[in-house]
């Protein structure tokens, strides 16, 4: 086992990266394959499944807006059409939009097969670790079991622990693990970036601490690189709970992770740009993240590192069945304060690089949907919660045509959700555990325990209040 200290790793020679951006001839596949699996597939280029999920979804919208529409004239009397327009559209509107474009992606996505039977590149695996003696060791021992055709070099970066991190790592000697030591706690981006320094591989893959790898990972998330359009910057892994049986909290957010979370990154994907590639578990370009300096220090760090390669025209890929099983919040207060520093990091992104919004891509629209979502949890918790609770009493002013009409297309969104994520399980081996208490009140309570942490990550990034690392 080497050790260094953190200033022992800075004392390295610095460096200077010089990368071209993409051009048209790097959106050819690494290995230039064509997926001819079957010779009776018909491929539909990217921006005409694009153009046909969003005919579809909006043609919703206006269906949703033709049938609601007396009682939005009537809700306009009471209300004023500014505040009638800003209430439905945001609790109705624009979340049927939203669900009806990811059914019709979806149905359109035919993912690429993963090609495992290559010439796979060394990697070098990054973990940052705070006080994590309960998981460090069987994250370690996961990345050991790993089936991966080639060298992998293990740096773990323990940031100034307390406990008896360090001690467990060290007591490792039969495997090749660096260790980084920092005297004290700076952060997760100050740990990612000592690891950075010392990997000597091209490819870096950051993992948590608390990650446990499904026994293929790896080679599944490196294939996917090596198959996806040169011009990809990183790909960001599936992430599964572990520990989903720990609380009620826990049970929600395996449903969160399996059905939401996934999901979206897999339709981002689709259109040639997954926003985040989470420090969890994903795949980056050595140079390129030097290039850009790095992780910087803020609680969104992989967010904001994800949109500087977006903006300098890279993408950002998905593999969905490089699975990963990692521990969730298990209390409401940690999950409160991790998604609070996800909704600050959304801003910190934007912050950094406000030129993305410039950059002409399919995937645009996504970053512009972002931007949106506090409109969308205001919504929520202003109109369409109190118009539920009206409703029990008799009073539907607000529970409308709209909203009941919502209703079967989530059902219809979750029921083809399920389907490919659970077809994609059997295919890696992977039981899905029963958990209907969990997806209870995942579909019916997630959204009302999600958007008062965003509300207020949104305001305590407006307002510029204290950061730390907290909780991933």
């Amino acid at each position: 086992m080497k050790i260094l200290t953190k200033k022992a790793i800075e004392q390295k020679n610095s460096f200077t990266i010089q990368t071209t951006l993409p051009t048209e001839s790097s959106l050819q596949p690494h290995n230039n394959r064509v997926n001819t699996n079957n010779k009776y597939n018909i491929y539909i280029p990217v921006q005409w499944k694009f153009l046909i999920a969003q005919i579809g979804a909006l043609l919703w919208v206006l269906l949703s807006v033709w049938v609601a529409l007396p009682w939005m004239i009537h809700l306009a009397t009471v209300f004023g059409w500014m505040l009638t327009i800003f209430a439905i559209c945001g609790m109705a509107i624009l979340p049927g939009y939203i669900s009806a474009l990811i059914i019709f992606s979806i149905l359109l996505d035919k993912r690429p097969r993963v090609m495992t039977d290559r010439c796979f590149p060394p990697i070098s695996i990054l973990i940052a670790a705070y006080n994590e003696e309960s998981a460090i060791k069987d994250t370690l021992f996961s990345i050991f079991k790993q089936d991966y055709p080639n060298t992998i070099e293990i740096i773990v970066i323990d940031d100034g622990s307390t406990d008896n991190t360090t001690k467990i790592v060290e007591e490792i000697t039969d495997h090749n693990v660096n260790l980084i030591r920092h005297e004290k706690n700076h952060g997760k981006a100050s740990a990612l970036n000592s690891g950075l320094l010392m990997a000597s591989q091209s490819i870096i893959i950051t993992v948590d601490a608390d990650t446990y790898l499904y026994h293929d990972a790896l080679k599944y998330i490196v294939g996917r690189y090596l198959g996806d359009p040169k011009n990809t910057a990183a790909v960001a892994g599936a992430i599964a709970v572990r520990n989903s049986r720990e609380t009620w909290i826990t049970r929600i957010q395996e449903w969160d992770y399996f059905h939401g979370i996934s999901i979206v990154k897999r339709v981002q994907s689709l259109y040639q740009g997954t926003l985040v590639a989470q420090g969890a578990f994903s795949l980056y370009q050595r140079d390129l993240v030097r290039e850009l300096g790095g992780w910087e220090s803020c609680v969104g760090e992989d967010i904001v590192l994800s949109w500087g390669l977006l903006k300098k025209g890279y993408r950002i890929g998905y593999a969905e069945n490089a699975i990963v099983f990692t521990n969730v919040p298990e209390t409401y207060k940690k999950l409160f304060l991790q998604r609070r520093r996800w909704a600050r990091g959304m801003f910190e992104a934007l912050r950094a690089h406000p030129g993305i919004l410039l950059k002409r891509r399919i995937s645009l629209q996504f970053i512009f949907l972002n931007m949106l979502f506090p409109w969308l949890d205001i919504s929520y918790l202003l109109f369409f919660i109190p118009g539920i609770i009206a409703a029990f009493f008799g009073i539907f002013l607000l529970a409308g045509p709209i909203t009941l009409l919502l209703l079967p297309l989530v059902a219809l969104n979750n029921i083809v959700i399920f389907s490919v994520q659970s077809s994609m399980f059997k295919d890696r081996g992977i039981r899905i555990r029963r958990n209907l208490r969990g997806m209870f009140i995942y579909i019916f309570l997630s959204q009302l325990l999600m958007a008062p942490a965003s509300l207020s990550g949104y305001i305590s990034e407006i307002f510029s209040l204290s950061k730390k690392w907290g909780t991933k």
